[in-house]
């Protein structure tokens, strides 16, 4: 999948189980600066983005959550000065599941507009 973030965002129907190493290996080459990191046993995508200021990290808190709403998948953000971070699960399935790999490549075009806007 050459655009991961117009990948449509599905919700869970029940039965889902997060990805295997192997799945998540086929999707991270397309978010490549988010780390995988496990905390409270389970698999997560993590990114800390940088900004001049807070008002810069709180719009693009803000620009997150929208996108989140938007598909009723909502991430950890961590907003601090000039820096926000951002990490994406699910929790239905304790890990990762292929909707966190979409939302991540989606914040890193929130994060590419931002900063080209500026």
């Amino acid at each position: 999948m050459d655009r991961l973030a117009d990948a449509k965002v599905l919700p869970l129907q029940g039965g889902e189980t997060s990805l295997s190493r192997e799945g998540m290996s086929l999707l991270a080459p397309h978010v490549p600066e988010w780390n995988i990191v496990e905390i409270d046993g389970e698999a997560r995508l993590q990114r800390t983005f940088t900004f001049s200021n807070f008002a810069e990290a709180l719009a693009f808190t803000n620009r997150i959550g929208q996108i989140a709403e938007a598909v009723n998948h909502h991430p950890s953000i961590l907003t601090e000065w000039g820096r926000v971070t951002v990490t994406w699960w699910t929790h239905k399935v304790r890990g990762l599941h292929r909707n966190d790999f979409i939302m991540a490549a989606r914040t890193d075009q929130v994060y590419s507009e931002v900063a080209n806007s500026g």
